[in-house]
């Protein structure tokens, strides 16, 4: 399940020039077409729109936000499709931009930052992204007053990186305080509420608090379903997040029917080639999966990972996660060769998109010495896991899923012999478990 995110085209402002009116709607033209193009998924076609739109906003000036606007645009488009290092230095001159010509506490300002810290957020750089997070909420609380909806939007994104370190006390404050300026505030887009909803709903799924995530994600989901229609893609958004709580919990049978209403919506609204019915895929696929339905899901995670390559490009994390979805059930599957080399393939892209030390290069690390471990591969299986635990005490802050890793190295070493070592392994994997919020 994905956090929704709160990322935002910068605000349509820009200093007084005098460009012809030819000029104008030259780039006004470019940014609508590539505003439609980004929204549908046409990431190719937003390339070229939102580069069009760079060079016609070039004439009016250095100073003009009408090209920073368009920077941001181009580097959401390059966000969506995982590539990251030709991102960060759009967003880094976007920033420059609109520091300069706005001075450094203008609440546009705050927005540039938050983009630039939720890049840094999905490569794993953690350290990076917060101090981002933190100048953008200041710069808004001063600059708009607490109660404000951005200030909203900048918690919720603080939230989501406390919970991807698993500092979930804090992610929960983060995220109760943002739900409750968007519920107070009249002018709150519903739907937004509906995903604010969702993103505590999630945090609570993880720490084992059911009742409340099938509460809240019930309200998105009427939410969404009034405001927006029963068809629409939000809706199937809490559809699939509904049925991952519903799977953790079990409940295969409701799972299924929650998934497969969640894939008709997406292929209806967005088509079936889509980035979000690959999700909608996955999703379905691994309740199969977990139902022992084995063949099935393996159909529908090869027809995910079809899709996200094609619309992504095979270099795309999300390419990466789908390997490792397919591997999972080739290793249920005893088909150990072609697991191995789907994990191995995950491991490149994540390695090369996202640094050697992000968390699911922990992931992928631990699922190939997995696979070794379960064919008896002692040696093998024994260099992933310390390649994994060598990053694992490199980082300040881990992802505690990856701690089930380290049960498994533990009992590797425990099985050859080395008690001593294994408790080492073993402790931190209950610290990571019980690591207090910072």
């Amino acid at each position: 399940m994905r956090s929704e995110r709160v990322r935002l085209l910068l605000a349509l402002l820009w200093v007084l020039s005098s460009p012809s009116a030819a000029q104008r709607d030259e780039w006004e033209t470019h940014s609508v077409s590539g505003l439609q193009a980004y929204r549908q998924g046409r990431y190719a076609e937003a390339e070229r729109a939102f580069s069009a739109a760079i060079e016609a906003a070039k004439t009016f000036g250095p100073r003009d936000l009408r090209l920073a606007k368009s920077l941001n645009d181009l580097a959401l488009v390059y966000d969506a499709q995982g590539r990251y290092a030709k991102a960060e230095p759009v967003y880094t001159r976007v920033l420059a931009i609109v520091e300069q010509v706005l001075g450094r506490t203008h609440h546009v300002v705050a927005t540039s930052l938050n983009n630039l810290a939720e890049l840094y957020r999905l490569q794993g750089k953690y350290d990076q992204a917060e101090p981002l997070y933190r100048r953008a909420l200041r710069i808004d609380e001063e600059a708009l007053g607490s109660a404000h909806q951005h200030v909203a939007r900048d918690l919720n994104n603080l939230a989501t990186l406390y919970r991807a370190q698993g500092r979930y006390t804090a992610a929960e404050v983060a995220y109760a305080r943002a739900l409750a300026i968007w519920t107070k505030d009249p002018a709150t887009d519903q739907p937004q509420l509906a995903a604010a909803l969702n993103n505590l709903a999630t945090l609570y799924r993880v720490q084992g608090k059911y009742a409340e995530a099938e509460r809240l994600h019930r309200q998105a989901l009427a939410i969404r379903e009034k405001a927006l229609g029963a068809e629409h893609p939000q809706v199937a958004a809490s559809l699939n997040n509904l049925a991952e709580l519903r799977s953790t919990q079990e409940d295969y049978a409701e799972a299924v029917v929650l998934n497969r209403r969640a894939l008709a919506i997406r292929e209806k609204t967005l088509g079936p080639v889509h980035p979000d019915t690959a999700t909608s895929l996955n999703n379905l696929a691994g309740v199969y999966y977990a139902q022992g339905r084995l063949d099935q899901a393996a159909a529908l995670h090869a027809r995910a990972l079809q899709i996200d390559e094609q619309a992504l490009g095979s270099e795309h994390p999300h390419v990466a996660t789908d390997l490792s979805n397919l591997a999972l059930v080739y290793q249920a599957q005893r088909r150990y060769s072609e697991a191995e080399r789907l994990y191995r393939r995950a491991l490149e892209i994540d390695e090369t998109v996202l640094g050697s030390d992000h968390p699911h290069v922990i992931r992928d690390l631990h699922n190939l010495a997995t696979l070794h471990h379960v064919q008896q591969r002692l040696g093998d299986a024994e260099l992933f896991y310390r390649r994994a635990w060598a990053i694992l005490e490199r980082r300040a802050t881990s992802p505690p899923e990856a701690a089930a890793g380290l049960d498994n190295y533990a009992a590797l070493l425990r099985q050859t012999n080395r008690p001593e070592q294994a408790a080492r392994v073993q402790a931190h994997a209950h610290a990571m478990r019980a690591a207090p919020a910072r």
